[in-house]
């Protein structure tokens, strides 16, 4: 018999929703803390402070030198090749630098201090707008110290989302990194409450002057500027409460303004006592944490927060630096590192995937033959729980593979989006087991973690300790609670890790949680006989077809992804027509090595996504992986157009979380989906 990870709880006669479900971990009562004495943010640091002072808590990378190399591309103008030299910038990066967390203790209070001396006070706010760093998360922690909350946005939101966001937080002080100042200098002016700047990293002199030129009343001071103000003028620290809020995180929405999102100290800590009493068991002592994701995404923050308290080494790097062929003269930060566990998005599995794959058949057909037979024996081990015959593939085919990431990489979290089967078990098998965790912004991520234990495809997990789960009918899209085999239907999760709603936006906040304090995610799930869930579909991505049957956009954007030609896909279905069309944002080198075996000989990128021949090829392949993962009729692409230019949030037609904004590109692409479909 399965033994199942939840409990029911709650009343038994329920009526279109299943009964509340708990984790076997917390059945009488849900986790609020890791720790009785830990209630905030503030407390985590300190917590590690006093248990282990000298051990690493903080890597970081420093750029020794840039290193520019000239080459020549090829680039097709008028139908002519054109060859034309161009400089490319390599990064030369130092090994780690190390702080202890008595190290970390200083620096935080330094710049706690010196925020109270610029002018913070406690309950005051501050944007917190850059690229993940060690400073972001100090400067982070800095703020806790003295009650301040933080406002996050991503670095990649574009002007007019951290304009709403400081604007309606009526924000005086702002952090930013040097290579951001222009973005704030074409804000500055339309934020009449910004007062003061703190700056990280080297800026260039220009951009200084043209902030100070342009807006002479603001004051600009550097992060190192901020420390020592702190360490000239220390002050006690003002230690937050639980219920006092720890960030208003704006979360990048597809459509309207970005939504602030309220987490209080004490959701946070929930959270980190939900993963904790989940997941402390598969914690090693030694173990390190890449961290490169965006810090103003929740997953990030708590990910890096909950390895504070376990004691966790961070090691940060950058998109930029993270592998061997992005540096010059030094290894990338992943080799440099050597991690134990890695977070990341579906789109980074993909990467990884495509670029293993890219390798292997660059290797003569035997090479080929081996690699997909051992893979295939090792995920059919690995199915059966026949861990101990796995090694042997290790040995002879994947330890090579691992060697990539550093050989040491044990486990690693996908989040975000749902990762495709496909690439899961691909990457399961050949680099290390990718494990699932579903959650939103509104529940400090959390909702349901896939542990090593019960490691299933296409599961997200079971309760976090901290969460309480119920399904509610969806009976527009057919999903009831009483649906056989398993239970299905709209998620929804109550707990002390759950938001008070979005900072002055009622009408949201009374649309997305019940008076009693149920988030309705808007997500389709089943119940599995273990305990677990399966994100099914999405309710408001939920098509319905011609001859009536529903599917998923985001489901099926998931699984046709993995598809070696695609870099980027959006699925668009009219309810007039029998099945979806797709928008492909094509791989340039799969492309490009297609059109060789094809026989094609231009290298015109652009043209050759018109190209009937590899239009059709890409179309085979897409159809191909949707057989492989089971698809349904009505889920099978009727026709693709393929779009050489990547998507961007520069361009409007992603969001700075890197999700689609599905609106903006079924319009940009009106006339190209009216072809497919005729």
């Amino acid at each position: 018999m399965t033994k199942c990870l939840t409990v029911e709880v709650g009343p038994t006669d329920v009526q279109g929703e299943t009964r509340i479900r708990r984790s076997v971990l917390s059945a009488k009562r849900l986790m609020s803390t890791p720790s009785d004495e830990i209630k905030t943010l503030y407390d985590v640091l300190n917590y590690s402070v006093k248990v282990r002072p000298n051990l690493n808590a903080i890597g970081y990378r420093k750029v020794v030198k840039i290193v520019e190399e000239e080459k020549e591309v090829t680039k097709i103008v008028g139908g002519e090749e054109v060859k034309e030299k161009k400089t490319w910038k390599f990064f030369k990066m130092s090994g780690y630098h190390w702080l202890t967390y008595k190290d970390a203790k200083q620096v935080v209070d330094s710049i706690g201090c010196g925020l109270r001396k610029f002018g913070l006070q406690p309950k005051d706010r501050i944007t917190v707008f850059g690229a993940t760093s060690a400073n972001w998360l100090l400067l982070a922690h800095g703020a806790f110290t003295q009650s301040i909350t933080i406002v996050t946005a991503y670095d990649t939101l574009g002007e007019d989302g951290l304009l709403h966001s400081m604007n309606e937080a009526e924000i005086t002080v702002a952090y930013t990194n040097a290579d951001l100042l222009n973005t704030i200098k074409n804000v500055a002016g339309k934020c009449p409450t910004l007062k003061k700047i703190v700056y990280d990293g080297d800026a260039k002199a220009s951009d200084v002057i043209a902030l100070k030129e342009a807006h002479p009343h603001l004051e600009l001071i550097t992060l190192e500027e901020l420390k020592q103000l702190g360490v000239d003028n220390p002050v006690e620290p003002t230690p937050p409460a639980a219920k006092d809020y720890c960030c208003i995180m704006y979360t990048s929405g597809s459509t309207g303004n970005p939504k602030g999102v309220l987490l209080t100290h004490g959701n946070l800590v929930a959270a980190i006592g939900g993963v904790n009493k989940m997941l402390t068991k598969y914690i090693h002592e030694g173990d390190v944490l890449l961290a490169y994701l965006p810090l103003a995404h929740v997953l990030e923050f708590l990910v890096e927060n909950v390895c504070l308290f376990w004691g966790v080494t961070l090691g940060y790097g950058t998109v930029r630096t993270l592998t061997d062929a992005s540096v010059r003269e030094c290894q990338g930060d992943i080799k440099e590192l050597r991690p134990t566990l890695m977070t990341g998005v579906p789109a980074v599995w993909e990467t990884i995937r495509k670029g293993i794959l890219a390798q292997v058949n660059q290797g003569s057909p035997l090479v080929q033959k081996v690699f997909h037979a051992a893979l295939n024996a090792k995920a059919w081990c690995q199915d059966r729980k026949l861990n101990a015959l796995t090694g042997i593939f290790d040995a002879v085919v994947f330890n090579k593979v691992k060697q990539q990431t550093g050989g040491r990489l044990r486990f690693a979290l996908s989040g975000g989006a749902p990762i495709s089967q496909e690439t899961q078990r691909f990457l399961t098998a050949a680099l290390v087991p990718i494990l699932q965790g579903y959650g939103m912004t509104e529940s400090c991520g959390m909702c349901a973690i896939l542990t090593p234990d019960v490691f299933n495809y296409g599961r997200v997990g079971s309760p976090v300790p901290c969460t309480e789960v119920k399904l509610v009918d969806v009976p527009d899209a057919g999903y009831f609670s009483t649906d056989k085999p398993n239970a299905r239907g709209e998620v929804w999760i109550r707990g002390p890790s759950i938001t008070a709603g979005y900072f002055k936006n009622p009408e949201e906040t009374s649309a997305t949680l019940t008076a009693d304090r149920w988030l309705k995610t808007g997500d389709i799930a089943e119940w599995h006989p273990d305990g677990t869930i399966s994100i099914i579909d999405r309710k408001k991505n939920l098509v319905k077809l011609s001859h009536g049957e529903y599917i998923a956009l985001e489901k099926l954007e998931s699984v046709y992804k993995s598809t070696a030609y695609c870099n980027n896909i959006c699925v668009y279905a009219d309810s007039m027509q029998s099945k979806p069309v797709a928008i492909v944002v094509a791989s340039e080198p799969r492309i490009l090595e297609l059109a060789k075996s094809k026989g094609i000989q231009t290298k015109d990128f652009a043209a050759l996504c018109q190209d009937k021949v590899i239009v059709k090829a890409v179309l085979d392949a897409c159809l191909a992986t949707a057989k492989r993962a089971g698809l349904k009729p009505a889920e099978l692409l009727q026709g693709v157009y393929l779009e050489h230019e990547e998507w961007t949030a520069q361009s409007g037609l992603l969001t700075a979380a890197q999700k689609l904004k599905r609106k903006e590109i079924n319009q940009a692409y009106v006339s190209q989906i009216k072809a497919l479909y005729a």
